[in-house]
């Protein structure tokens, strides 16, 4: 199924610089799309460290088990993604076939299987032609190179599924005494894609050595903050995984404490290139024609305004309006009430941009529709509520829902 580009995607992939420490190859295998790279290899430096991020569905694939059962040794050597067949709801069948693949990435490595991470997006219920995969992946290592900008843009297209667009990003991170370091990701996301986290998958490196328990403590932190404040259509999928690794390629002493004063630097980096990868998938949500921004702030805490924000930014008559570009703010009102957290009638005030629509529970004096409903005609969108009961903010973004999401859906496995 050949998709248009989505009309809020960047205007081309961006430079990435390389990663010491990782390697890359991808590779034409054929599982499901044609004449296209849908396997990928990322070969990490002795001494890399890992963490991770899953879904929190009681439906995982037998990739996320795999990684979440490998994770406590804290270290990593290989990546293997797969895109057309999600490798989920397969029983048996398909968590032999994560071993298989590891064993045999493992041996043409000459690395430990419980090194070798893998994920899997695409299809679900439909098993992995093994056979087929195990003959590619073994052809992946002889065409290893640097992660250079062009191998990171190859290796960001071959995990995409309904994806328009590759999704790339990168920060750097001063650690003091001349050494910079370097954080790179790559992600996709396009579809089933609510918090916790979304059909998601996102791969963050950095040559910065870090321990274990830092790593992962950054990471949980930071995809809170990104992946997981982000929904197109409010499904969560099977085979979400974020994996953060650090090669250590850049020799600075390990950073093993979250006092280090390096640390917050490292962090913002790191927070960066997750939430452009986050932003990226809404605006590669399908069907989308609008990017929104929705703010929720006088919530009774900042958990209770999360809530308020993605009940109005999943709701498909909000989301349709927002299509229709229809400044039809009651659909606002409705989605708050829903949200199950304190909202104070009286006291509720709602702005379409710049333009207050309700405050004090009705219509503003002097609300201005045609400058609102102007707004609605720009590809990106703010919506700010307040709900006047106590000091708890929240943001989240999402995008329109567009006759063209039913369309990509309806005809998925086609």
């Amino acid at each position: 199924m050949s998709l248009p580009v989505s009309p809020l995607a960047p205007a081309s992939f961006p430079e990435l610089p390389a990663v010491d420490g990782v390697r890359l190859s991808t590779r034409a295998a054929g599982l499901r799309y044609q004449g296209r790279d849908d396997l990928l290899l990322a070969l990490l430096a002795p001494g890399t460290v890992v963490a991770g991020a899953f879904t929190k569905s009681l439906c995982p694939s037998a990739p996320v088990d795999w990684c979440r059962s490998m994770l406590p040794n804290g270290s990593a050597r290989a990546l293997v993604v797969n895109s057309g067949n999600a490798n989920a709801f397969t029983g048996k069948q398909g968590d032999d076939a994560v071993r298989t693949v590891a064993a045999v990435v493992a041996s043409s490595l000459d690395i430990e299987s419980s090194e070798v991470f893998m994920a899997s997006t695409g299809v679900i219920g439909e098993q992995l032609p093994l056979e087929l995969l195990t003959t590619e992946v073994v052809r992946l290592p002889d065409a290893l190179a640097d992660s250079d900008s062009e191998h990171w843009a190859k290796a960001a297209g071959a995990i995409r599924t309904t994806d328009t667009f590759a999704k790339g990003a990168s920060s750097v991170a001063d650690l003091g005494s001349g050494r910079t370091a370097t954080v790179v990701g790559i992600a996709k996301g396009s579809g089933m894609i609510a918090p916790d986290m979304a059909t998601m998958l996102g791969f963050v490196f950095t040559d910065a050595a870090i321990s274990a328990d830092v790593a992962q403590w950054m990471l949980s932190q930071s995809v809170a903050a990104s992946y997981n404040r982000i929904t197109v259509d409010s499904d969560t999928s099977t085979s979400d995984t974020v994996l953060w690794f650090a090669t250590g390629a850049l020799g600075n002493e390990p950073i093993v404490d979250r006092a280090d004063p390096r640390l917050p630097a490292l962090r913002a980096a790191l927070d960066e290139v997750n939430l452009d990868l986050a932003h990226q998938i809404v605006r590669d949500g399908e069907g989308a024609t609008k990017f929104v921004t929705v703010t929720v702030t006088g919530a009774e805490n900042d958990a209770a305004a999360s809530t308020i924000a993605l009940a109005i930014a999943n709701s498909p008559l909000v989301k349709t309006a927002l299509a229709a570009e229809d400044a039809n703010w009651g659909r606002i009102v409705m989605a708050v009430g829903k949200s199950g957290q304190r909202a104070d009638r009286d006291a509720l005030s709602i702005w379409i941009g710049d333009e207050q629509c309700a405050e004090g529970g009705t219509v503003k004096p002097g609300y201005r529709e045609a400058v609102a409903t102007e707004h609605l005609e720009q590809p990106g969108v703010q919506i700010r509520v307040d709900v006047g009961v106590g000091g708890g903010q929240a943001t989240v973004w999402t995008c329109d829902l567009t006759h063209g999401y039913i369309d990509i859906n309806a005809g998925y496995r086609s």
